[in-house]
């Protein structure tokens, strides 16, 4: 077993990596620390993420001496329901990212049944060891009162039409020029109680209980989908993580219904086909051999080819499907990546969508819209039927050498997160960069028949490609949030996201 001089913790909040780190230094393991900064980051990231909200867990237990893979996205809701909804609460609003107004579909209509509360209580009482009290505690503490930096006091502007939908989002966050901004104290007491709740009662208010209860009277009163079984009928499933190797290493990454996970392996299966580069990295080598892998890999992936190695005997018909018909949910998300001085490792991403406008009763917790984004439903909403474990992009991963973890890595970006996590790991393992030197470099992306480029690549090589190119003219949230951690060296944030890092 190898062992390490120091712990360490990269996120995309200083309070989240800050409570992992304090969870490690008061005798928890690694899976102590992420559930503890999953409850913090519910708290602090409240527009990334949320309790209401779902995620997928990597984890390297030295104890079980094996790689885990805990799902627990959201589900597609309406078991049990034997009549239609008539006037579902659904309906656009439209946010200005970046110059360009995007529309999102929010209501209760567009809640999807929440996994993240019930994952984090799992991925702790299956591999953690520390009192459920003390894993919570710095989330309650900083539920009731906290710094609003200035990461999520931009998004919280940018969702504003969603943040204050509600009466609850408007005690919560302001209205007008009252609206919370950085540096303001933001107090959420109802989710503080929620917090100290789930200590006592794991969760079974919120999944069978009074909480439950008045969140299905809302959906029936006021034209929403979830339901009583939907929320009691909620399973956390553990999956066997996708594997394959990579320069003589073991790559562990998310499985169906990630299909993040298979395209960044198939990624890796073409970079791996050729030998280790001679040339360095950001020539016009470099560039044209990642732009020849990412419109391969595009070609493929429109052809709903995603497994061409057969890697982990991966096969659709576990899902029901063509993965090309999966129904890909590829918002807003946030990462953590943790390695302890025992060698256990945690890789978990999560996502609340842009969020649907509902709190739940008496909780503070704002439920996901994941049943109102445009790209999960292209037959149309709320045509899926009732129960169906969604898909994802998020791939938390890792790369596992001679049975020690060598990198814990994972982002947030939509569409971009494969590609974010693939371009880190191919600097790191194929080109020897440090670690934040990778997170921080310049990427790219395919988007269509148009190459999105972050400044600082050779324009003159970006223009022999051969295709038309954006170059931005910063690094941009838009390419990903990686943080990723070498256990017992060091860790990196992604400056794009708010990265933070804290070792111990």
């Amino acid at each position: 077993m190898k062992r390490y001089d120091k712990a360490i913790v990269a996120s995309g909040h200083q309070l989240v990596s800050e409570t992992a780190a304090t969870v490690l230094a008061e005798g928890g393991n690694a899976f102590d620390a992420v559930a503890a900064a999953g409850f913090t980051s519910a708290v602090v990231e409240q527009t990334l993420t949320s309790l209401g909200g779902g995620g997928f867990l990597l984890g390297h237990s030295v104890k079980q001496g094996q790689e885990l893979f805990f799902d627990f996205f959201v589900d597609t809701p309406g078991l049990g329901r034997n009549t239609k909804v008539e006037q579902p609460h659904f309906f656009p609003v439209t946010v200005q990212f970046s110059g360009a107004p995007q529309v999102f579909h929010v209501g209760l209509a567009s809640v999807a049944v929440p996994g993240t509360a019930k994952g984090l209580l799992h991925i702790h009482k299956r591999l953690g060891r520390m009192p459920l009290q003390d894993v919570l505690a710095p989330a309650i503490f900083h539920a009731r009162g906290h710094a609003l930096n200035s990461f999520q006091s931009s998004f919280l502007r940018l969702l504003y039409p969603i943040m204050t939908q509600s009466t609850a989002g408007q005690t919560l966050y302001g209205t007008g020029e009252n609206y919370a901004v950085c540096g303001e104290q933001l107090v959420n007491s109802e989710m503080a109680d929620f917090l100290e709740l789930l200590a006592k009662d794991e969760g079974d208010s919120f999944y069978r209980g009074d909480i439950a209860a008045a969140i299905v009277a809302d959906m029936e009163e006021k034209g929403g989908l979830l339901t009583s079984a939907d929320l009691s009928g909620y399973r956390v499933m553990e999956r066997r993580p996708l594997q394959m190797d990579y320069r003589g290493a073991a790559f562990y990454t998310a499985p169906l219904p990630s299909v993040g996970g298979s395209l960044i392996a198939l990624s890796l299966s073409r970079y791996a086909s050729y030998s280790k580069p001679s040339y360095r990295w950001g020539s016009r080598d470099c560039l044209q051999r990642t732009f020849s892998v990412m419109e391969e890999v595009e070609q493929l992936r429109r052809q709903g080819i995603m497994n061409s190695v057969d890697l982990n005997n991966f096969s659709a018909d576990d899902f029901g499907g063509n993965v090309a018909d999966l129904r890909l949910f590829s918002r807003g998300t946030t990462h953590i990546s943790i390695a302890d001085k025992e060698g256990n490792c945690a890789a978990m991403t999560c996502s609340n969508g842009e969020g649907s406008g509902y709190f739940a009763p008496s909780t503070g917790v704002m439920l996901n819209n994941m049943m109102g984004e445009d790209d999960l439903h292209p037959d149309g909403f709320h045509c899926s039927p009732p129960g169906q474990r969604v898909a994802s992009m998020m791939s938390p991963s890792m790369l596992v050498r001679d049975g020690a973890v060598e990198l814990v890595i994972g982002s947030g970006g939509s569409k971009r997160i494969r590609t974010a996590i693939t371009q880190v790991l191919n600097q790191v393992v194929d080109f020897g960069r440090g670690l934040q030197e990778a997170v921080s470099a310049p990427r790219m992306y395919l988007d269509e028949h148009c190459l999105q480029v972050e400044p600082g690549f050779p324009e003159e090589s970006l223009r022999e490609l051969g295709v038309d190119i954006n170059i931005w003219q910063d690094l941009d949230v838009y390419f990903g949030g990686v943080h990723a951690v070498i256990p017992g060296r060091e860790g990196a944030g992604d400056p794009r996201r708010g990265g933070f890092v804290t070792e111990i």
